[in-house]
């Protein structure tokens, strides 16, 4: 970068010298002009004959190239070294931008650990985080990034996870607190007992992701990609039917048709476009890592500007997925049997509710008495608990295995359980509703969204409450994975439009329905790992609101865009037309080519600037 603009200041001094003193020698003048074109030139010339030699004939360097000599051949030398220096000026402004947008990014590259503290027998080694292996232990000092996923197992402190979030506010933990790779240890030393071998870790995830977002490229690069390959070539015919055709027709020299070619070949470079396009969807995809939204490719951006229906999922998404035991009403046996079985069935369970149990349950749990656990997606949970069988599920569980029961009308999520094919109560964990999700839907709605349904396998009167509550168009609950994927399948098949239907989503029933969705969006601070790799869109804190935001930006986006290639095309066919005609100069053409571009450049930029509007 540096070498580059004291080429350009070079450059410039030489030809303001050769423009403002008159010498008497007109050698030295050209000489000057000469040296200056080098200066600024060369590198170009070079480019412009190597890729004649490798096929590619028809490119920007050729065109300046072709512009320039002419300008040379006609004694037009201000004007030839004019083209390229501003043309590198317009380069320069262009690789300015590039760096301005990889510097958001370049701040989630730096959440790559170097290394990892592995506890052996009381010391610690300083190993490659490739190197240690799930349930090995791991220290990491104050200071330190967290190389992998793990367990606190000793010790607790603050956390930096603005990388990964987006977010300023440290995050506290503690012993038995999961915590993952790429945040930042502030205060404490902590143990942890790693969870994740590397590969698998959330840091090399979101490395993944970040490395080959700009591989996936929206409709609109493509065209202006395909659109540059046909366009140059005909410029060029374009130029020399100018140069050969115009003499002919106004009876004039040779020599007064090649200026207005040569001005034509100028004016008519594509940069703008092939610049400008390609640069607002990048400085889009740093815009939303700046606020912890990782968009894997710019299509996706593309994708989310057409959206106007939006599907979420319920627990983990819309509510906190929290739950606390609001309720326990037992049948033949003490409440804290019931807790005991209930404990004890979902005592393999990750989900929410198997944990909210075992919280309120605060027993230390004798594995050995658990045996044959199944898990029925949908249902419950089957398991032997000491000799006995027990069942722990919904209504659809209990019916299933024609067990006697009475139905709860409690609003809350209501675990039935069964001992020995007889029912022997139910359980009420309740779940809350995130402080956002309310203004989340009623600001979809205030940019462009015209439905939002949620899709739930939690019981009808407890997701109607939620839907009512929220303010949402349509709800369906009962629903097993299944289900989820057959009803969104409906929605999208019945759209008549051209606009898409987005899922929200976090559990690890969720993947099948983001993957189908036209736009995958998952809730990444917690998500499962599966629901986030089938995603195209990855929320890293569990805020619906940054959903309104990616939506927003999306919109900013392909307005910024749009203006490009309106603004492009609208200023090089007027000069294009007066280059033809002959009433501009070879220093209007540099405007509409170099000045276009840097302007479309400056726009482009918008697209990573997040202002408080993108914020709700």
């Amino acid at each position: 970068m540096k070498k580059k603009v004291i080429k350009i200041l070079l450059s410039l001094f030489l030809f303001l010298i050769a423009i403002l003193f008159k010498f008497d020698n007109l050698w030295i003048t050209r000489v000057l002009f000469i040296l200056s074109y080098l200066i600024v030139g060369l590198e170009i010339l070079k480019k412009a004959f190597r890729n004649i030699f490798r096929g590619k004939v028809f490119d920007e360097n050729f065109l300046m190239t072709i512009a320039t000599i002419g300008a040379f051949f006609i004694e037009e030398l201000p004007e030839a070294v004019a083209v390229m220096l501003f043309y590198q000026v317009g380069e320069f402004f262009q690789s300015l931008a590039v760096k301005k947008s990889r510097k958001s990014i370049a701040t989630l590259m730096d959440i790559r650990p170097d290394y990892a503290n592995l506890y052996i027998d009381g010391n610690l080694k300083k190993v490659n985080p490739d190197e240690v292996k799930i349930n090995d232990i791991i220290v990491i000092k104050p200071g330190e990034k967290i190389p992998l996923d793990g367990i606190i197992i000793e010790g607790k402190t603050s956390l930096d996870t603005k990388a990964l979030t987006g977010e300023s506010m440290p995050r506290s933990v503690e012993e038995q607190d999961e915590v993952l790779s790429g945040s930042i240890n502030l205060v404490g030393l902590i143990k942890l007992k790693v969870t994740k071998i590397f590969s698998e870790s959330n840091v090399s995830k979101i490395l993944n992701l970040v490395e080959n977002a700009s591989n996936k490229k929206s409709k609109s690069e493509n065209f202006i990609t395909k659109f540059a390959k046909f366009y140059t070539p005909i410029v060029v015919m374009s130029a020399l039917l100018i140069a050969i055709g115009m003499p002919l027709i106004t009876k004039e020299s040779f020599k007064s048709s090649i200026y207005p070619a040569l001005s034509f070949l100028v004016v008519s470079c594509p940069c703008a476009l092939v610049i400008s396009i390609p640069l607002s969807f990048f400085a889009s995809l740093g815009g939303a890592s700046k606020m912890g939204i990782l968009i894997k490719g710019s299509n996706y951006i593309e994708e989310l500007s057409k959206v106007d229906t939006i599907v979420f999922d319920k627990t983990g998404t819309l509510t906190k997925g929290v739950f606390a035991i609001q309720k326990i009403e037992s049948v033949g046996i003490s409440k804290e049997e019931l807790l005991k079985y209930a404990s004890y069935a979902e005592n393999y369970s990750t989900h929410p509710i198997a944990l909210a149990l075992k919280a309120t349950y605060n027993s230390k749990i004798n594995e050995s008495k658990i045996k044959n656990v199944q898990e029925l997606p949908g249902f419950g949970v089957k398991a032997e608990i000491d000799k006995h069988q027990v069942l722990v599920g919904n209504v659809k569980l209990m019916e299933e295995n024609k067990i006697k029961f009475k139905k709860s009308n409690d609003i809350g999520t209501i675990l039935y359980i069964a001992v020995d094919g007889k029912y022997k109560g139910y359980i009420l964990i309740a779940d809350e509703i995130k402080e956002d999700a309310k203004v989340t839907i009623k600001k979809l709605k205030q940019n462009g969204i015209k439905k939002t349904i949620m899709l739930t396998g939690d019981r009808k009167n407890v997701s109607e409450n939620i839907s009512k509550d929220l303010m949402l168009d349509e709800v369906y609950s009962d629903l097993l994975p299944q289900d989820k994927v057959a009803k969104l399948e409906e929605l999208i098949n019945d759209k008549k439009d051209s606009n898409k239907v987005a899922f929200v989503g976090d559990g690890i029933n969720d993947a099948p329905v983001l993957a189908l969705a036209d736009i995958g969006i998952a809730m990444g601070g917690l998500g499962a790992d599966s629901a986030i790799e089938a995603s195209d869109i990855v929320i890293m804190t569990d805020e619906p609101k940054k959903i309104v935001s990616a939506i927003k930006l999306s919109h900013k986006t392909m307005r910024v865009v749009k203006e490009n290639i309106v603004f492009a095309i609208l200023i090089k066919v007027v000069v294009l037309i007066l280059a033809v005609l002959g009433i501009s100069t070879m220093w209007e053409a540099v405007f509409a080519d170099v000045g276009v571009s840097v302007l479309a450049i400056i726009n482009a930029l918008r697209s990573l600037k997040v202002n408080k509007e993108q914020k709700i």
